[in-house]
């Protein structure tokens, strides 16, 4: 009977949606793209560890890159491992090196995720921001950084209509 519950549970159990960013002079669509599948590291934001540790294989964000002239949505990805503890804060020659995280208790944690597909066209920060029911999304709000955020099922479908759009 358990081995029953927990099919059930998997099989009722809906994918959710994230946004990732990623500055792409540092890694981009293009290199996701071309590795095919990257471990998501040195996030170092409590709030968007945490959100990590909540992302369960099959789920899909968008991937959004940011410090860049042209800010936007550039393609799909998915979580392919969940999260599990980030290599980066345990080598001293990484720029995201945490000395107070230990091993048997690590601070810090990512997901792998792989390349899904290219959005058909790249949905810019200003097309977002044009969109009064994206008002309420995380990406959207003022003061809002984090560089892993939720996006709700509805905001998932609008973004996918508009970057299907052609003029």
């Amino acid at each position: 009977m358990a081995g029953l519950l927990v099919f059930v549970e998997k099989a009722a159990r809906v994918p959710r949606h994230w946004l990732l960013k990623s500055e792409p002079d540092s890694f981009s669509i293009d290199d996701l793209e071309h590795v095919g599948r990257e471990e998501w590291s040195g996030v170092r934001n409590f709030t968007a560890r945490n959100l990590m540790r909540e992302m369960r294989i099959g789920d899909l964000a968008f991937f959004y890159h940011s410090s860049t002239k042209t800010p936007g949505i550039a393609g799909i990805c998915e979580i392919v491992a969940a999260a599990h503890p980030d290599s980066t804060q345990f080598d001293p020659a990484s720029a995201y090196y945490d000395p107070r995280s230990a091993r048997d208790d690590p601070r810090w944690w990512c997901v792998d995720v792989g390349f899904v597909r290219r959005l058909p066209r790249f949905v810019t920060l200003e097309e977002l921001r044009a969109i009064p029911a994206l008002a309420f999304m995380p990406l959207l709000r003022k003061g809002q950084r984090l560089s892993v955020q939720t996006v709700s099922p509805q905001d998932w479908k609008r973004i996918l209509k508009l970057a299907a759009y052609t003029a």
